[in-house]
């Protein structure tokens, strides 16, 4: 069941067409983000979810609502599969540490996740790596903190010239898989 948060509010950080409603056909990838987690970060999600939301994403919500343990491997390769599609222009994906997650995002092709527990960190990712999905650790970073990594990565924007071709040398380790 995906569940869609859209309150649309001014910021710095909104999308493309963030004012589009979300039966528009406006609505594109371009401004969708793809949110999920395992049990453990089912609050922490939430409010990121409404976090984003507010700012003029289009959410779409593929984490978990109970507390039953569940494998984290399958939240993260399928909000990485929605990213990698085009469905959705960026990803954030939480798990206990958000390295697990993290890691089974990675191997779908195309994704460019980092796990980040500082905005620093979160803005780098995006300007230096292109990174198309952000993973957090809800035992690793509370609510506001985590709410600021996550403006920071969707307020950054790729920087290209000699970043574009380390992008491209990760991108072409793919093929070696």
């Amino acid at each position: 069941m995906h569940r869609r948060y859209n309150r649309a509010k001014p910021n710095a950080t909104k999308p493309p067409n963030a004012t589009a409603k979300q039966d528009d056909p406006a609505v594109t990838a371009s401004n969708r983000i793809v949110l999920s987690s395992d049990h453990a970060a089912i609050p922490l999600r939430q409010a990121v979810a409404k976090h984003v939301a507010a700012q003029g994403w289009v959410v779409v919500d593929i984490g978990p609502v109970t507390p039953e343990s569940i494998p984290y491997p399958k939240h993260g390769e399928a909000a990485a599969r929605l990213v990698a599609s085009g469905d959705c222009r960026l990803g954030i994906i939480l798990c206990g540490t958000g390295q697990g997650i993290m890691m089974a995002a990675n191997k779908v092709k195309g994704i460019r996740c980092g796990v980040c527990s500082d905005t620093f960190s979160a803005r780098m990712i995006r300007e230096h790596n292109d990174a198309n999905m952000l993973s957090l650790g809800a035992r690793v970073v509370g609510e506001g903190l985590a709410l600021e990594i996550v403006d920071a990565f969707l307020g950054a924007t790729f920087e290209g010239g000699r970043h574009a071709t380390r992008v491209e040398m990760i991108t072409a380790l793919e093929g070696s898989r």
